[in-house]
């Protein structure tokens, strides 16, 4: 079983829900990231979203939009994103997953990308724009490295590309809340619980809710339904306005404790 399904199987015996922070890599520096990654996990993540910066992120709104340019800007390659995780690894025993584009993990190399991730310590890989009718070499030289692939569903996935999906993914599933692009979002749609549903009659792997959560309170109602919540614009925004601050990595941990303290229904001062 790979760490992703490790950390899933052991939330499922104490009964919790996961929470998974997601940052892109390179913003501000890759060195931050470093230290954030650490800081996200001493705060109450259980997994971690690791954003690969793109030119054209197309699916993602405007906060996200911004890091990549940001992150791209401070030379924010692939070969470096791997290092970094590399280096913070041995501190770092959760699992952490690559959220990229197809464009980027192409022009690195599939078969290299694979075998480097996985010595880096990845876990994990979410390609957005990959549909599951290109995807088999892919997922199979992932799995080969020992790496899960990862996909998403969206409320329009039709019940026939559900099935297909869930024969290519590894690790779990990651249901879209909404259709559109990532941002923060002041209304749960519910159209992500019928998804969750929908998703469950096809498929054992875990499910993770994301696009759109901004609150501890969302994320709260996510984990009714799904198994994890995922929340990144909300961080993301949090890294912006720090700015160059000193503090930003305290600063970015404070506001991941309360959002996972207001999840679990208790101030951040009980967390």
């Amino acid at each position: 079983m790979s760490r992703i399904g490790e950390r899933f199987a052991e939330l499922h015996r104490m009964g919790r829900r996961g929470f998974i922070p997601f940052i892109t890599a390179g913003d501000p520096n890759l060195d931050t990231t470093g230290r954030l990654l650490l800081k996200l996990a001493d705060n109450g993540a259980d997994l971690i979203e690791l954003g690969v910066p793109f030119s054209d992120p197309v699916a993602d709104g405007e906060v996200i939009q911004r890091a990549s340019e940001r992150a791209l800007r401070n030379g924010a390659s692939l070969r470096a994103i791997l290092d970094c995780v590399a280096r913070v690894r041995r501190d770092l025993s959760i699992p952490i997953i690559l959220f990229s584009y197809f464009n980027p993990l192409l022009q690195f190399g599939e078969e290299r990308l694979a075998d480097e991730a996985a010595a880096a310590g990845v876990d994990g890989v979410l390609v957005t724009d990959l549909i599951p009718e290109e995807a088999q070499s892919w997922s199979a030289r992932l799995r080969a490295s020992e790496l899960d692939p990862i996909f998403l569903v969206a409320p329009t996935t039709s019940d026939q590309r559900l099935s297909r999906i869930a024969q290519e993914a590894r690790g779990f599933l990651y249901a879209v809340a909404r259709a559109g692009v990532t941002g923060a979002r002041a209304i749960l749609s519910a159209d992500a619980e019928t998804l969750v549903q929908r998703v469950s009659t096809r498929s054992d792997l875990p499910v993770a809710v994301g696009f759109g959560l901004s609150s501890g309170e969302q994320i709260r109602e996510v984990w009714r339904f799904a198994d994890a919540a995922v929340i990144g614009s909300a961080i993301v925004r949090e890294i912006e306005n720090a700015g160059r601050a000193t503090d930003l990595v305290e600063r970015v941990g404070n506001f991941v404790r309360a959002l996972r303290a207001t999840a679990e229904g208790h101030s951040d001062r009980e967390a």
